[in-house]
């Protein structure tokens, strides 16, 4: 049996060429869930490397959200969003593993790393293993280089009208997903556009945009780049003070502004990604939220605006 399983483990990896060490397992009785433990005479990797666009959860039941009961459901929130997805990472994003749970006959593997410190659902971060590879050393991260303006508006042109999903920057989607956690029935046309993540969140339409260059969430977008000094002022003052690609942001959502008389945005309540009217965009939003030159979580209810391209 020992033979067997490690054989089924390397297959899974993908990784051959690895000395995998296989660790002890203790498994509950009458359950689909273990966890990995790891004998003292065995040296665990420290390590996984993304190799496929790799699905990042604020669970590692992952077949519970893609899955259910009934093998064909999606656990949505109230809103029809599947928030235990955080972000999807793209092939070669490192993660530091802090344990291994064996769900379902699948090791998943609990994680932290810097390309996502803040968490937005939950407590932890989880990956399948199936979507990455393993290693005990990770090469000195690469300094992120912003794409072209052409390069950045191809992109926006491209992913217009892509659907929305709630923790996806990924406009042409995951086929790998259809694949681990093939769903047991038909699934209608919008459940398969989030079942393989294939669209955009507000945040994640500009991370795609920008090849990673922009951190994955409006919680850190609040700071990304300059501040633009729009405290105070009218619509048509902020219209007229902003660049092509500025942010209008807030911790939820973000806008970018795509010209002088145009945005374009992910919105949920849009079902995807649109353009807008600038001006408009910005009456409607100061009806709600002030204009801020610096975010402060102690006024929720405004926005900034964050000068992030540099020509």
């Amino acid at each position: 049996m020992y033979k067997l399983f490690f054989i089924i483990l390397l297959v899974s990896f993908g990784c051959s060429e690895n000395k995998i060490k296989l660790p002890e397992e203790t498994v509950k009785k009458d359950s689909s869930e273990s966890k990995i433990n790891t004998p003292d005479n065995s040296k665990p990797f420290k390590y996984a490397i993304a190799v496929y666009d790799c699905p990042v959860l604020n669970t590692y039941k992952f077949k519970d959200v893609y899955g259910g009961k009934s093998g064909s459901a999606l656990q949505k929130s109230k809103s029809g969003l599947v928030k235990p997805l955080e972000f999807v990472a793209y092939p070669g994003t490192a993660f530091e593993i802090l344990d291994s749970i064996k769900y379902d006959g699948t090791l998943i593997y609990k994680v932290k790393t810097d390309e996502y410190p803040i968490i937005l659902e939950g407590d932890n971060l989880y990956i399948d293993s199936r979507f990455v590879k393993l290693s005990n050393e990770i090469n000195k991260p690469v300094e992120k280089v912003c794409p072209s303006e052409e390069y950045i508006y191809d992109y926006f042109d491209k992913a217009e009208n892509s659907f929305y999903v709630w923790g996806a920057n990924n406009i042409k989607g995951i086929e790998k997903m259809l694949e681990y956690y093939p769903p047991s029935g038909k699934l209608n046309s919008e459940d398969e556009l989030i079942w393989e993540m294939k669209g955009l969140d507000c945040s994640g339409l500009i991370y795609e945009a920008t090849n990673a260059y922009s951190p994955r969430n409006t919680h850190q977008l609040v700071n990304f780049g300059n501040p633009v000094e729009i405290k105070g002022l009218s619509a048509s003052q902020i219209k007229s003070k902003l660049k092509p690609l500025d942010i209008i942001v807030w911790k939820g959502h973000v806008i970018v502004v795509y010209d002088g008389n145009t945005t374009i945005e992910s919105a949920h309540s849009a079902g995807g990604v649109v353009k807008k009217d600038l001006f408009s965009a910005l009456n409607k939003l100061m009806q709600k939220r002030s204009p801020e030159n610096k975010w402060n979580d102690s006024n929720k209810n405004s926005f900034v605006v964050r000068r992030w391209f540099k020509e």
